[in-house]
């Protein structure tokens, strides 16, 4: 726009800009955004029925709103996003901390700076990104900060008294005029500090340090909590509360699918000189961590478990397979169900237990939760598989032949160092192992190996055969049986 080059005041008013305040700007653009059919929340994955729609209610609506969830919902990006609904760039006074409007100048000083120049005001362009500013709350966080202070520096250097205005040094939230200012977890902020947001909320001004005079903000007040915080801590005054004006919840993903599309967006798994091909069933068993984290009894539930926690967990996945290949040379690898060992990390850094799982150790807790995960993965692939839960005795079933070859004595060692070929060949060793695994991928032998290794490991979690961890990495498949008498020999 021709509107984007002026560079003073009077080049400004001959263009035919009219300002327009934050929220009916935001309004405009999101009505422009709808009508265009364009996604209006770019990599937020699974909010496009719930969150969405009630995001784009409250900017029609011209709301302050919270977002409340527990950790690793995509609070923060979403407030990120909201910048995409400002105008590509708007014109402020040169040198003024408030971005004022040229316009409409809100300041003594700005006000003289316009009377005393005229057309010749210089003026700057704003971008989107320097219209969003936020803050993380913390109960240090002060009035000054966030709204402003007397500066003596400047008093001193100007020769004037403390009582004249232009001797405020503004905090962050007047510095965020005309724009969005987004609060992180606001409920920790002291209370006396979220009264002095009211003023804000109610009537768009700010007043500091007890001066006569009020400086009207055109500014969106959004916030981020977690809902332990904002009801039963009891932290959000009452007030603050009701001046906000949407409340929006956020939730974590409804469908394993969307959970994959997740992680698959934010993971770092693309690794430079070698090519680590995840086969989909560790996608979905990586995900299926999370969802059994969220129902574990052992996990602290009012805390929540992040979408980093698979995040971490996949990129951790990877990370174990390229060692390997650097390790023996190989340019592709595929992860194994044998580098689940290395995954623990992930998990035992972003779960809070509750008082049981404190006793069970963090490593028990994590290592719990994948072992559930393979089990609920492998009985979707093995529906079979439930009636060795209801009939422990029948021979007919199609595993059987797995665990007679463990039964007749044999053992199977496999480490996540092992060389591609070597590792195919040790599975193939096991009876009918490869046959039943061909279920599920019959025309690749890449993935068919890891096909494989989760037929073993669902065994294991139904107790049909017993898996001894040599080390991290390291397992050892044999009979319950016979693990069973080792056992008992070694507490005589």
């Amino acid at each position: 726009m021709s509107r984007n080059l002026s560079r003073t005041l009077g080049e400004l008013s001959r263009s035919g800009y009219r300002p327009v305040p934050v929220k009916e700007e935001l309004r405009r653009n999101a009505i422009a955004a709808l009508k265009s059919g364009e996604i209006l929340f770019p990599g937020i994955v699974g909010y496009e029925k719930t969150v969405a729609p009630q995001l784009v209610n409250a900017i029609l609506a011209r709301h302050d709103f919270i977002l409340l969830g527990l950790r690793g919902q995509a609070k923060t990006r979403i407030l990120r996003s909201l910048v995409r609904f400002l105008d590509e760039a708007v014109p402020a006074i040169e040198g003024s901390p408030l971005n004022e409007d040229p316009l409409h100048p809100v300041t003594a000083e700005s006000k003289r700076l316009v009377q005393e120049a005229g057309d010749d005001l210089p003026i700057r362009w704003l971008t989107r990104e320097e219209r969003y500013q936020e803050k993380l709350a913390t109960p240090d966080v002060t009035m000054a900060d966030l709204i402003g202070d007397i500066d003596p520096v400047k008093a001193a250097n100007k020769r004037l008294s403390f009582g004249d205005p232009e001797v405020i040094h503004y905090g962050v939230i007047p510095r965020t005029n005309r724009g969005i200012f987004a609060i992180n977890e606001v409920p920790d902020l002291a209370p006396r500090i979220q009264v002095g947001l009211l003023n804000i909320l109610e009537e768009g001004d700010v007043q500091i340090r007890g001066f006569p005079i009020r400086i009207p903000l055109d500014i969106l007040m959004v916030f981020s909590a977690n809902p332990e915080d904002y009801t039963n801590r009891g932290n959000l005054i009452t007030p603050l509360k009701d001046r906000i004006e949407s409340q929006i919840k956020t939730h974590y993903p409804r469908t394993l699918e969307e959970a994959m599309a997740i992680t698959a967006q934010e993971a770092y798994v693309e690794r430079d000189g070698v090519t680590v091909a995840v086969p989909p069933v560790l996608r979905e068993l990586v995900e299926e961590m999370g969802i059994e984290a969220r129902k574990s009894e052992y996990v602290d539930q009012s805390s929540g478990v992040s979408a980093r926690v698979t995040i971490s967990a996949l990129e951790n996945l990877v990370s174990n397979a390229e060692r390997r290949a650097h390790k023996t040379g190989e340019t592709r690898v595929v992860p194994r169900f044998a580098d689940l060992g290395n995954v623990l990390p992930a998990l035992t850094g972003k779960i809070e237990l509750v008082y049981e799982g404190e006793l069970e150790g963090t490593s028990n807790v994590a290592r719990h939760i994948i072992g559930k995960a393979v089990k609920s993965v492998f009985t979707r692939r093995f529906p079979e598989a439930k009636r060795m839960d209801a009939d422990r005795d029948r021979d007919d079933t199609p595993f059987q032949s797995i665990i007679d070859w463990f039964s007749s004595g044999k053992t199977l060692e496999l480490t996540d160092e092992l060389p591609e070929e070597t590792y195919r060949a040790s599975l193939k060793v096991v009876s009918g192992l490869a046959d039943l695994a061909r279920r599920l991928e019959p025309n690749d032998d890449e993935e068919l190996a890891t096909s494989m290794e989760l037929v073993l490991e669902g065994l294991v979690q139904y107790s049909m055969i017993a898996r001894e961890d040599l080390d991290t990495g390291h397992a050892s498949y044999r009979d319950v049986l016979g693990e069973m008498m080792e056992q008992l020999e070694e507490e005589r």
